[in-house]
């Protein structure tokens, strides 16, 4: 391109495929100024000019402002914290855009009302600490009073926090609004509460519970092994069904007796809770731990496989 040739506007315009309208703003804002005009006040541009016009056109498909453009074209800033700022901007509305995602989701899924989809919206633009506070204040209102829970219990389940990461998936900030909603739910409250209680009961009776993370892992595997089995459909009066019915009463520490195993299979019809494994299941979710999901299917086929050793 012969860089003493100079163009009018139309001839910019073919060449750069920007308007006449647009190069004449940028020409009046002083962002491209004209290299000359012609006697009748017409404008002549150079190569340099369109140069400067293919710049100023990328820099504003970055989303850049025209004052932002002439701090650069001025040397006031350079391209690197240009698109830093951009960069900055863009992953803010992103995070916007999947909260607003997560929380349409769950308004589709869930059915709420406008009301709800308020709270639903807070909650979803929660901050760590105020996760954790949420969590913190069900668990005191669940664990209250003077009961005999196994030492470290509670604590072992307190500190099970959502940690949503910096960038979380649409899965996680869904995962985070039903928890939310979960452990507000009264009647949550007073299932868990519940558990707690029958936990005290059982700790005075003399019996030894579940008091940390690696006997819970236990135990969530032989859920995992039974909901295999249930999805295969292996019949719970099979070989496979009655050896973990047999690893299920190791692990309670009684003695294997056909009474034992009645009384472990009540516990599985009557005790399970899917509300206390999906509280799991979302927490997994959230803090991109391995999901043990307790199925209501899952649950009566251990009972079943329990008390298939009795007949």
């Amino acid at each position: 391109m012969d860089d003493t040739v100079l163009y009018t506007i139309g001839e910019l315009a073919r060449r750069t495929g920007l308007s006449v309208k647009t190069i004449r703003f940028y020409s009046d804002s002083g962002v491209v100024p004209p290299t000359d005009r012609t006697a009748a006040g017409y404008r002549r541009y150079d190569v340099t000019a369109i140069s400067r016009l293919e710049l100023v056109r990328t820099l504003r498909e970055l989303g850049a402002g025209l004052d932002e453009v002439q701090r650069f074209l001025a040397n006031e800033t350079t391209l690197s914290n240009l698109a830093k700022t951009h960069l900055e901007l863009l992953e803010e509305q992103i995070r916007m855009l999947q909260t607003r995602r997560a929380v349409l989701r769950a308004v589709v899924k869930l059915d709420r009302s406008t009301e709800e989809v308020r709270l639903m919206h807070k909650l979803a633009q929660m901050s760590d600490e105020g996760r954790n506070r949420l969590i913190d204040e069900f668990w005191d209102e669940v664990s209250a009073d003077d009961l005999n829970i196994t030492p470290g219990f509670t604590e072992w389940l307190r500190q099970a926090k959502p940690n949503l990461p910096a960038d979380p998936t649409a899965e996680q900030l869904e995962a985070w609004i039903e928890l939310a909603e979960l452990v507000r739910e009264p009647g949550f409250r007073r299932a868990v509460r519940a558990l707690y209680q029958e936990h005290s009961d059982r700790r005075d009776a003399g019996e030894t519970l579940v008091a940390d993370q690696e006997e819970a892992q236990k135990w969530w595997a032989v859920t995992d092994e039974a909901r295999v089995l249930v999805e295969s459909g292996t019949s719970p009066e099979g070989a496979e069904a009655q050896a973990l019915a047999k690893r299920m009463m190791a692990l309670w520490g009684r003695a294997d007796t056909a009474e034992s195993r009645r009384e472990l299979a009540e516990d599985y019809e009557n005790r399970t809770d899917e509300r206390m494994s999906r509280y799991w299941e979302l927490l997994a979710t959230i803090n991109n731990w391995p999901k043990h999901p307790v199925t209501a299917a899952t649950t009566r086929w251990l009972a079943a496989a329990l008390r298939a050793s009795n007949d």
